[in-house]
């Protein structure tokens, strides 16, 4: 089964009793820590929606117990992410425990997701319970795909893309790319929060021509916001992570048509936030920028008014080298 064969799963009936209560349960993680996400999935029809919800949920509760590091330990840590991924295999096998992976295997049965895709996700979140110090964008180009580009493809998978195995491949490339992007957004967003817990995403190299280090970011504090060399480098990084927006778009448009909107408003939602740094004169270090209310909701507006734009040609589909 691959993604272009998932529409029909679209007319399943309502989930009841305790179905339902694994379907709320999982809900309620993508209500309480994904704004955007959880206001655009209403433009989903009911069933993707809900699995979704489960893709996300998984994602949430493995990157949770990552951040957790600081206060119960990596080895702990290291620990409940091997529980965890030991029970990601049961679910996987078809004996699922706890709402999560109980919805998690109803996904992987009805929409073909592969285990690799979430096996992926679980070595890349790893990588935050050791020191993080990129020397390349290329590094954290590797860094992206395993935390964000394997859940642009998860989505993929739910969201449906018509057109047979050639059209799946390039979709999920485009799919892929726009992880990065959305990574990336958040490391540009939340440069100081993650410098307070001794994490520094952006690459040397970036940095260095910029005139700034690592351990600039991760000693300087506020201050850094003030240093001239830092707002080029800013401005330099959201650039960056547009043009990644701008080659991953295509992709939307090869989307099964009851899924676009969805990802249009996913997209356009993080992208936002690279204006957001931009307003607040790039500090990331001392604030953290967001979209306020109104403008996710033009966001979402503009996604509900959306006209689906024609496939790409194949020659269009991005190559392996993301933004390099």
């Amino acid at each position: 089964m691959t993604a272009a064969a998932v529409p029909s799963v679209a007319a399943a009936a309502p989930a009841r009793g305790a179905e339902a209560a694994d379907a709320r349960e999982c809900a309620r993680l993508v209500r309480e820590h994904a704004r955007t996400f959880h206001y655009a999935s209403w433009l989903l029809p009911p069933a993707k929606r809900r699995a979704a919800n489960a893709l996300y949920a998984f994602c949430r509760v493995a990157d949770d117990m990552v951040d957790a590091a600081g206060i119960a330990g990596t080895a702990t840590v290291a620990r409940r992410l091997d529980d965890y991924e030991r029970a990601l295999d049961a679910a996987i096998a078809g004996r699922p425990d706890g709402p999560i992976f109980r919805e998690l295997h109803r996904v992987l049965e009805a929409y073909a997701v592969p285990p690799r895709v979430l096996h992926e996700l679980l070595a890349g979140v790893a990588r935050d319970l050791h020191p993080v110090r990129y020397d390349t964008w290329r590094e954290l180009v590797v860094y992206c795909e395993g935390v964000a580009s394997t859940v642009g493809e998860m989505c993929a998978y739910v969201f449906g893309v018509p057109g047979g195995p050639a059209a799946e491949r390039r979709a999920l490339r485009y799919a892929r790319t726009l992880g990065v992007a959305m990574q990336l957004t958040n490391i540009l967003r939340d440069v100081g929060e993650d410098a307070r817990r001794g994490r520094c995403y952006l690459p040397e190299e970036d940095l260095a021509a910029f005139g700034l280090t690592a351990d600039d970011v991760l000693r300087r504090g506020d201050a850094l916001a003030h240093d001239e060399r830092w707002r080029p480098f800013m401005a330099f990084a959201v650039g960056r992570a547009r043009s990644l927006y701008e080659a991953a778009a295509p992709g939307i448009g090869m989307l099964a048509l009851d899924a676009q909107r969805c990802a249009s408003a996913c997209a356009t939602g993080y992208a936002g936030i690279l204006g957001a740094i931009e307003r607040i004169g790039y500090d990331t270090i001392s604030q953290r920028a967001s979209l306020g209310t109104a403008a996710r909701g033009a966001v979402l507006w503009r996604a509900f008014r959306r006209q689906a734009p024609a496939p790409p040609a194949a020659a269009d589909a991005p190559d392996d080298e993301v933004g390099s």
